[in-house]
């Protein structure tokens, strides 16, 4: 730790044994903020941390319900050391910076202390009789000249002393602020120059193109200013192996899960924050990559990058945008995920640079058995939620190769759609006249079962079943639904409609309409597309097997066609029903 040195002896005595009062005097007395929090609560603890190994810890109200936690009061020059040394040491935030006085409204901490509200220098406070022998406020102004800004030749020497990661660091900045598009090289040419005039000219400075120390923490304000609540603090967590910076103003560390350690909103900013640690190999890697993409967080639209020892994952939505990395090193797979609100791109891509930066593997991966997994539910993985789809229908096979039939309500505004849960499809037919898709897999499956459309009509009043998904997939197979053929034809009379007395569920909608001889005489449609839903329950619609097959023939897919044979038994025609039924899901 350093002892940061303040202006003058007489000073130091000034501002421990009479409360400061010169803090505000003059605009090159500046201070080191290092974070601000949501509550007064939160900033008081942080401070009293910080004062276990830091002097000058000082907490000041920032308005909008924010509150500052800066070291100070020092000089420029001595702000420059103490914001150097202390970074250096992680001792304090990467993002923390030098502030004037007038960031600040008013001083909670120390408690009495008030370094804002201080006489001018033109009216000098009264001594008492407890300070009769300390110079006045005017004298110690006389006595510390105020620290101009650097001449060109100044500015050209303190810019000497740039290290090349910190030229380049300005090069970013100005390449945000707008001003600069060439190579980050940390080569100060003439381009460089250029930009730094622009800048210079835009912010009410002389053009020089060479930045000053003070117009240098000024751009650096700029560029970390969309941080400001964030609180960006390193996190070490030695169970999980990982050290990082954690948007902390945010997110506060909640349950570990393996492979997880969750990091959960705690305001008004849905941000999450997940660690991710576990011993494994490029199968377990493979393993994991497949897995996040069934999650809620990671929505489907977005990039997916998949390499022999990495991988990364992008998704959005209306919602949430989701970063996930992770690399595989020494038996070791480790990354983090950061999920943030949508709207909000610049502050997450600065906050997920800074994560980026940070990340460092330590000793050490999750437990297996880490985790309490309190909250059990089918539809948690980890303590976080699967994906659901926007809808799931039933729908069966009519081929060899896998082509299903559904019914259009099942594929309607879908960014992907997938049979039994995996396998992608794309729609080939959508009859929306007759309520009809069909929908063809990416890559050929071999069905169990496929589809014998029936020629000509069952018998009136003849036995029935419907195979379907009922609960769109919950049980993970198939139900069969028994039921009679009410009509031959819809209640206006539509020959391609059949009418059935049966009561059916909205899942089994696309799903195979069996006979009593296991021919499909037709598809359940949904209740809605059929006016059936002011009917009594036990009344549904189906489009009919011969109306199904002009559509597919039409589309040029072949089908296989069924004549009367003998009855089967229940427990046989719903192996047969079961066989050649498919969950078909919606996602967005």
């Amino acid at each position: 730790m350093i002892m940061t040195r303040l202006f003058l002896p007489v000073l130091f005595t000034l501002i421990f044994g009479l409360g400061a009062a010169f803090a505000q005097q003059d605009q090159d007395v500046v201070w080191v903020q290092i974070e601000a929090q949501p509550s007064l609560a939160q900033a008081t603890e942080q401070i009293r941390e910080y004062g276990t190994r830091l002097e000058d810890v000082n907490g000041f109200t920032l308005g909008g319900g924010w509150y500052g936690v800066a070291l100070g009061p020092y000089t420029r020059a001595d702000a420059e050391t103490v914001l150097r040394v202390y970074r250096s040491e992680g001792l304090i935030p990467r993002d923390s910076y030098i502030a004037l006085s007038t960031t600040y409204r008013s001083q909670f901490w120390p408690v009495g202390e008030n370094l804002l509200d201080l006489p001018s220098p033109a009216q000098p406070a009264t001594p008492s009789a407890q300070n009769e022998d300390v110079p006045s406020l005017q004298q110690q102004a006389e006595a510390v000249p105020a620290v101009p800004d650097e001449t060109p030749r100044e500015a050209r020497a303190s810019e000497a002393l740039l290290s090349r990661e910190e030229r380049k660091e300005l090069q970013s900045w100005l390449q945000w602020a707008g001003f600069y598009s060439a190579s980050i090289d940390g080569a100060f040419g003439r381009g460089t120059r250029a930009s730094m005039a622009a800048w210079q000219r835009a912010n009410g400075f002389d053009e020089t193109g060479v930045m000053t120390t003070l117009q240098r923490d000024t751009l650096r304000q700029q560029f970390f200013a969309v941080l400001e609540g964030m609180n960006l603090q390193q996190e070490t967590n030695f169970a999980a192996g990982i050290e990082m910076l954690i948007p902390r103003g945010v997110v506060k560390q909640g349950a570990t899960e393996f492979p997880f350690v969750h990091f959960e909103p705690t305001g008004d900013i849905a941000a999450k924050v997940l660690m991710i640690s576990q011993a494994g190999d490029q199968t377990t890697l493979f393993g994991l990559y497949d897995i996040m993409q069934t999650l809620e967080i990671v929505p489907l639209t977005g990039e997916r990058s998949r390499k022999k020892d990495s991988f990364v994952l992008t998704g959005e939505n209306a919602r949430i945008v989701s970063h996930t990395e992770a690399t595989l090193k020494d038996g070791e797979i480790k990354g983090f995920t950061l999920v943030w609100p949508t709207g909000d791109e610049e502050r997450r891509q600065r906050v997920l640079s800074e994560m980026k930066a940070s990340f460092k593997r330590t000793t050490g991966v999750l437990d297996p058995a880490a985790g309490s997994n309190s909250a059990q539910s089918i539809d948690l993985l980890a303590g976080l939620e699967l994906r659901k789809p926007k809808m799931a229908r039933s729908g069966f096979f009519i081929d060899t190769k896998g082509t299903v039939v559904t019914t259009s309500e099942a594929v309607q505004s879908c960014s992907k759609i997938t049979l039994e849960g995996g396998h992608e499809a794309s729609v080939v037919v959508n009859d929306a006249a007759l309520g009809l898709a069909v929908l063809r897999p990416a890559k050929n499956l071999a069905p169990m079962r496929v589809a014998n459309l029936r020629q000509g009509d069952a018998r009136l009043k003849s036995d029935i079943a419907v195979s379907g998904y009922s609960y769109e997939g919950v049980l993970g197979a198939p139900t069969m639904t028994f039921g009679q053929l009410a009509d031959v034809r819809g209640l206006d009379g539509d020959v391609a409609l059949k009418r059935l007395n049966l009561k059916a569920l909205a899942g089994d909608a696309g799903g195979p309409v069996l006979d009593s001889q296991g021919g499909v005489i037709g598809m359940l449609l949904p209740r809605d597309a059929t006016n059936a839903k002011s009917l009594p329950e036990n009344v549904n619609f189906a489009a009919g097997s011969d109306a199904i097959r002009q559509a597919l023939e039409a589309a040029g897919v072949n089908v296989q066609g069924a004549s009367p044979s003998a009855t089967l038994l229940p427990e046989e025609l719903t192996r047969i029903g079961t066989g050649m039924t498919v969950l078909v899901s919606c996602w967005n």
